[in-house]
């Protein structure tokens, strides 16, 4: 189940959004009554109340905003009991403090907004002493280790918990709660209002992730980067699993690299099913696997993960798909069947999605420059390609058939740069801007300005997650599906 927090500092705002999602079927909401910023009139929030709720005051000193005296919280708290509300969120204190009545039943909670502590069982242990319904741990997730610890926690626990590793590397435990026996999970009323570190917006943990219905028989799939929230990753290919009806799922991994090691343990162990893996780990990532085809090993990165009983095989999608959107748009341009034979390519960045790129335009006879904001880097693709390296300001001096951005310069929110000015841009030449968010970034805005043929990072973002969708599924991708679905997710960003 999925409690939607609300936190609001004006009783009629609180009551109309808690209305709200009454409306859109929700069956459990979190009235944070210490965002009110008035005298509270608890009679008026509960009456014709449209669902179960949670009454939840935090202090300060927990997080939360109430600063008035800690007796009139605690009797806040008791009227909200007496009024036979479904729940009733009680810290350690206050859970001594206040007895049982009716029906209610007491949520013993623990935050910690700095860390998650060594201690979680003896915490959870030390809760259990309040006469818990339900335990509630949330802390701060500083590593991923955090996050396995807090799984384990819920997962081995008799008593129902709720074991949140808050932030963006936490967003697993919300996700995954029901499948280890928490009775719900929270999530905030929308995207731009989290109430607590890496929540999730209803609509995302309703129709995105579809949290309800995730259970031991959902196959696991994810993206693993750092940072990950940006990624569309999860939005295709969980359409695309609603769409074949699949009981299978598309989650969200922030990694450090130096926990891609642990991470890949807890991914076998668990039974994760494949993962798409992008910046900064593609790279990375490859030493960590069992084997990988041999265009990954090539290339010398993967973005594609399948784990397969004991073994984790890497694939490299993006070279099939960038190659497959390159070669049908310059053979439009030059009426060639070997259209990048001894055509100039620059290639800014040395990334890799670049490594992947150029790897392709090398072995297809391409004279590859490459130019990207590190010289080190720069030269270090360039010898493991046979390519050249220039330096960032020489990429101006490069007359080129075809100009591939690597980079992530023009990326959301960065939306007003642009790796190559447009003043500079030949109208033969083809322009392919492998950044999908947005889709008409400020390069191809350039480009189409010059009269140049260009290609947008949808087309091979839509044709690599296809490639993934097959190894992870086995099935044909609803191609057409996957591309709508990104169209409309970035069409607010496009011209």
């Amino acid at each position: 189940m999925i409690c939607v927090t609300l936190g609001r500092t004006r009783h009629k705002y609180l009551i109309a959004e808690h209305q709200h999602i009454g409306e859109l079927g929700g069956e459990l909401v979190e009235l944070r009554l210490d965002y009110i910023g008035r005298t509270i009139d608890l009679s008026r929030i509960l009456k014709d109340r449209p669902t179960a709720v949670v009454i939840t005051c935090r202090r300060k000193s927990d997080g939360g905003r109430w600063e008035r005296p800690e007796d009139e919280r605690r009797m806040l708290l008791r009227s909200a009991i007496a009024a036979g509300v479904e729940y009733v969120d009680l810290e350690e204190d206050a859970a001594a403090a206040i007895p049982r009545y009716g029906k209610t039943k007491r949520i013993i909670s623990y935050h910690n907004f700095q860390e998650t502590p060594a201690d979680l069982d003896q915490i959870h242990q030390r809760l259990l002493k309040y006469d818990a319904d339900i335990v509630k741990i949330a802390t701060l997730a500083t590593s991923f280790s955090d996050v396995v610890r807090m799984l384990e926690l819920m997962d081995k626990s008799k008593v129902p918990t709720i074991g949140i590793a808050m932030g963006d590397m936490g967003g697993v435990t919300r996700l995954l709660a029901a499948r280890f026996g928490a009775p719900f999970t929270y999530c905030s009323f929308d995207s731009e209002r989290q109430i607590a570190p890496g929540q999730f917006s209803f609509k995302q943990m309703r129709d995105l992730y579809r949290v309800d219905s995730i259970d031991a028989n959902t196959k696991l799939f994810g993206v693993v980067a750092d940072p990950v929230a940006h990624s569309y990753s999860p939005l295709i290919h969980n359409s695309a699993f609603a769409h074949h009806g699949i009981q299978a799922r598309y989650l969200p991994f922030r990694i450090p690299e130096e926990e891609l090691p642990v991470f890949l343990r807890w991914c076998r162990t668990f039974g994760i099913g494949g993962l798409s893996v992008t910046i900064p780990h593609k790279e990375a990532i490859l030493p960590l696997l069992s084997r990988a085809e041999q265009a990954a090993q090539e290339i010398g990165a993967v973005n594609t993960v399948v784990f397969n009983q004991d073994e984790a095989i890497g694939y490299n999608t993006d070279y099939r798909a960038a190659m497959d959107c390159l070669t049908d748009a310059m053979k439009q341009v030059t009426g060639q069947d070997e259209p990048f034979k001894g055509r100039t390519v620059l290639l800014l960045g040395a990334g890799g999605v670049s490594r992947a790129i150029g790897f392709g335009l090398r072995q297809r006879g391409a004279i590859v420059e490459i130019a990207s904001r590190s010289m080190e880097r720069t030269e270090a693709l360039a010898r493991a390609i046979g390519a050249n390296a220039i330096s960032w300001d020489s990429r101006y001096d490069v007359r080129p058939a075809l100009i591939v951005n690597g980079t992530p310069i023009g990326m959301f929110p960065d939306v007003d740069n642009t790796p190559y000015e447009g003043e500079h841009l030949d109208a033969s030449t083809l322009v392919f801007d492998t950044v999908y968010n947005p889709e008409s970034t400020l390069l191809v805005k350039s480009a189409r300005k010059q009269g140049c043929p260009v290609l947008t990072g949808s087309y091979m973002f839509i044709r690599q997650a296809c490639y993934q969708y097959k190894l992870f599924t086995g099935m044909e991708p609803p191609a057409d599906v996957m591309r709508a679905t990104l169209q409309k997710a970035i069409s607010p960003l496009r011209d």
